[in-house]
């Protein structure tokens, strides 16, 4: 039970973090929290002085400060409507030429939401401050400290504005949107394949016990630190018949165990609580979604309604540095505990299955292509120098003889 509550808070932990609207909530918030703090300080007896003694802070009209309070208002409403409308529509365009798998990517860039959520944190200053003006001549209760805090923050807010134009037509373009995936991806894989041979056995579904798939989805792995502690608790050994990315169906076979007959119902509840199946394509856990996006961008690109070889191109570049790296670098698929025990066994895509998935369709697609095959050949080429694959091999005779027949 606790396990199924603690997977409950990590998955709505994720979500809401990973959610558009999270930073400019907390923003929000602040801004909030700063407004109190300064209409605290404007009624202060400090704040007070600073009125009296400096006459450019003197704003005594408190009709005044609702006219400037309200136009800031109103013009940053509409400065954040304009830039939400122009985000939906740059992510419309991407989704529509590109892959709607890149969204997240657009979606949770943190600048994007920092500026967003600067704007929403202004409008609620200024509403708050909107409502502490009370009418007295003295002009000593009307919040003129505060109100000079929201004009130096509206100008802040139109500089942003003019920054956050250029910033997202930048991001929007395909060779960044690419270099994104492709740096995400890759620092993936340098977390992931950390060893220089591959150590992977391959044990039959027969042996053990025989766990199944609690519900329909995308097997995304498992909680680290929480499968091994039951492992070793359980003195049990654990191997998966699926690599992480793999859409499993509800009552298959998903994972084996060694060291035990028969599992009682409420460990098999524990161990199924550590298992993550859900939606989604998160590069940071499983590098096969960044390999896969980049195929995807290529082929959109290579579709009759999009006719852009030259992003195919680009994601070719991308995806033959990332196949150098994995073809000379394998994950971890033995897992260890403390006492140099193996207790968690994962099954990885080889270097072929990888190759042939995000490779050939391309080839699909482009094949006809002249710029797309010369991008082949060099891409095959480089990966020869470095490794003798078969795949690379069998493939690279495949482009070479297109090339022939194309007299290119």
């Amino acid at each position: 039970m606790f396990q199924m509550v603690l997977k409950w808070f990590r998955f709505t932990y994720n979500k809401i973090i990973s959610s558009i609207a999270f930073i400019p909530a907390i923003i929000a918030l602040s801004f909030l929290l700063l407004s109190f703090i300064m209409v605290q300080f404007d009624f202060s007896e400090a704040g007070k002085s600073i009125k009296s003694n400096a006459h450019w802070l003197s704003l005594k009209d408190a009709s005044t400060a609702r006219s400037i309070i309200s136009t800031i208002t109103g013009g940053i409403i509409s400065l954040t409507v304009f830039s939400f409308s122009m985000v939906m529509i740059l992510l419309n365009q991407a989704a529509s030429q590109m892959s709607n798998r890149i969204l997240d990517k657009l979606i949770g860039n943190r600048f994007q939401q920092t500026v967003l959520g600067f704007y929403i944190g202004t409008i609620v200053y200024a509403l708050f401050l909107l409502s502490t003006i009370r009418d007295i001549n003295s002009g000593i209760y009307v919040p003129a400290i505060s109100t000079y805090l929201l004009i130096a923050l509206s100008v802040i807010d139109i500089f942003l504005f003019v920054y956050f134009l250029h910033y997202v037509t930048q991001s929007v373009k395909y060779g960044t949107i690419i270099h994104k995936i492709h740096d995400i991806t890759r620092k993936s894989l340098e977390k992931s394949c950390t060893i220089q041979s591959n150590t992977d056995i391959h044990l039959s579904q027969q042996e053990g016990t025989i766990i199944n798939a609690y519900k329909s989805g995308i097997f995304q792995g498992f909680t680290y630190d929480g499968l091994l502690s039951f492992c070793k608790k359980q003195d049990i050994v654990i191997y998966f018949f699926y690599p992480s990315g793999t859409m499993v169906l509800q009552n298959n076979p998903l994972l084996g165990i060694k060291g035990k007959a028969n599992l009682p119902e409420d460990l098999e509840k524990d161990l199924k609580s550590l298992i993550d199946i859900h939606r989604g394509q998160n590069i940071e856990s499983t590098y096969y979604y960044g390999f896969r996006q980049l195929m995807e961008v290529a082929i959109k690109a290579l579709s009759p309604g999009i006719n852009d070889p030259g992003t195919a191109v680009l994601s070719l570049q991308a995806l033959g540095d990332l196949l150098a790296f994995r073809v000379q670098n394998f994950p971890v698929t033995h897992i260890k505990d403390r006492d140099n025990v193996v207790r968690i066994i994962v099954k990885e895509r080889t270097f072929e299955e990888i190759f042939e998935e995000c490779i050939y369709p391309i080839w699909d697609y482009g094949k006809e292509d002249r710029l797309v095959l010369n991008e082949l050949l060099h891409v095959l080429l480089q990966l020869q120098k470095q490794c003798e694959q078969p795949v690379i091999i069998k493939f690279l005779k495949i482009v070479q003889s297109a090339l022939t027949e194309q007299n290119i």
